[in-house]
């Protein structure tokens, strides 16, 4: 396979929307967490202090997908470099290790998805009640 420069290329756009939609995830549960920090403060509820550390544990693998596809888009940049200084052996590892960070962060995405959906499963059970 001939690896040109427009190809790491094309992972910009689909890393900066990952990126994009990561950081929406984040920024929504630091906001729930700041609900239930003021809920507990008022309450002291053993059951908000157990949503916490859900939410926590959540926050992780956030925190860990952000950084593999930062580590991704780093690597697709430096690809890019290697090529216009035609280091192509060298280039064609790097890409590939920058392909198994994107799959990584996007295996992390579906495994906070999965908990993010028991989260509100268990909710759900609890209003039918």
């Amino acid at each position: 396979m001939e690896l040109t420069l427009g190809i790491p290329a094309l992972l910009f756009p689909a890393i900066s929307l990952t990126m994009l939609a990561y950081n929406a995830r984040y920024l929504a549960i630091a906001g729930l967490i700041r609900q239930l920090h003021h809920k507990y403060q008022e309450t002291a509820s053993p059951s908000i202090g157990l949503q916490v550390q859900k939410l926590r544990k959540r926050l992780t693998i956030i925190k860990n997908m952000q950084a593999t596809a930062i580590f991704s888009f780093l690597l697709a940049v430096i690809t890019m470099a290697l090529l216009f200084f035609n280091y192509v052996i060298i280039a064609k590892i790097v890409f590939g290790i920058s392909l198994f960070a994107l799959i990584l962060s996007l295996v992390l995405s579906l495994i906070e998805v999965q908990l993010s959906t028991k989260a509100l499963s268990i909710q759900l059970k609890d209003m039918e009640k």
